[in-house]
């Protein structure tokens, strides 16, 4: 009989019953925590923001520089193309016959003994035309008044 009354103790019913109901208290714990934000998950996601925050500026200027680096080696390939087209046009002044050539077309220069002839088209402008006073001037004064009249476009070329 000891066993049967140990079975039907208040004791034993206490301790079945803080069982049963520590069981579903812990149940019911979990079920909580499961949709809830853990303290590790808020932690985590803490650092994750505090990572964003610190590495966005650099970012921002990291590539910032890298696009001006860019920039800079296309300038300077630039300048690579230009002081290389610079150096093939020395080597061709420094040639006597592109010297003369170009003497000759741009400045209409004559070897001695040969004679020049220039060609006046009909539909030049009266700007444009020899005057007949200017024969009598010195060469220097139809320069100036040539330079003066090719720098003011709507300026009209009069006589000294």
């Amino acid at each position: 009989m000891p066993a049967d009354r140990d079975r039907f103790s208040t004791a034993t019913r206490l301790k079945a019953l803080g069982e049963h109901a520590a069981a579903r208290v812990y149940r019911v714990r979990t079920r909580r925590r499961r949709g809830r934000l853990t303290g590790r998950a808020a932690l985590l996601a803490l650092v994750v923001c505090s990572l964003v925050v610190a590495l966005a500026y650099p970012m921002r200027q990291y590539i910032s520089q890298r696009s001006q680096i860019a920039d800079q080696r296309r300038e300077a390939q630039q300048a690579r193309e230009d002081v290389k087209k610079l150096r093939e046009k020395k080597v061709r002044l420094q040639d006597p016959a592109y010297t003369e050539q170009q003497a000759r077309e741009r400045l209409h220069f004559l070897m001695p003994g040969e004679t020049g002839f220039s060609v006046v088209d009909g539909s030049a402008d009266s700007e444009h035309t020899t005057d007949q006073g200017a024969a009598g001037r010195p060469w220097y004064t139809n320069f100036w008044d040539a330079v003066d009249a090719a720098d003011a476009p709507t300026a009209v070329h009069t006589p000294r």
